[in-house]
C-alpha cells in the first residue's frame, strides 16, 4: 500500500494513525481465513480489525464478530468455535453495484409492481 493512501484513504482501514495506534498499543490476537488481522490493547479492552482489503464490516466472520463486541472474552484462536447448521459463508454486500437486489417494480427494473395486499383502503378528502 502506497504511503499517499495510507495517509489519506481512510476507507482502506489501515491509516498511518491506525497504524501507529496498532504499533504502540496493539496486540496480535489473530487472523481470520479472509486475511483480516485482529489486535487487542495490551493494557486496556479496546479490540479492533485492521481489513486486509477495503473496510467492509460484514466481512468479519461470526466467531470473530462475538470477541470485536465483548459478546465473547476469549477469541477464536484460545476457544474452539463451531459454526451453526444455519451459518452461511461470507457473501459480500453488494448494495450500490450493479448486482444489488432489485426487486420487480423497483425505478430499475422494468415490470409492474405485484398489487397490494390485505385491508389497506388509499385516504380521500371530502
Amino acid at each position: 500500500m502506497g504511503i499517499f493512501k495510507e495517509l489519506f484513504a481512510w476507507w482502506t482501514g489501515n491509516t498511518i494513525g491506525t497504524r501507529v495506534f496498532t504499533w504502540r498499543k496493539g496486540e496480535l490476537v489473530g487472523e481470520d481465513a479472509l486475511g483480516n488481522r485482529y489486535y487487542r490493547e495490551r493494557k486496556g479492552t479496546r479490540r479492533w480489525v485492521v481489513y486486509r482489503d477495503l473496510a467492509e464490516a460484514s466481512k468479519v466472520p461470526p466467531d470473530w464478530h462475538g470477541w470485536l463486541h465483548h459478546t465473547v472474552d476469549l477469541p477464536p484462536t484460545e476457544e474452539p468455535y463451531e459454526a451453526r447448521p444455519w451459518q452461511r459463508p461470507h457473501s459480500p454486500n453488494m448494495t450500490g453495484s450493479p448486482k444489488a437486489y432489485r426487486p420487480t417494480g423497483s425505478t430499475l427494473v422494468p415490470g409492474d409492481r405485484p398489487p397490494a395486499t390485505g385491508d389497506y383502503e388509499a385516504w380521500k378528502p371530502e
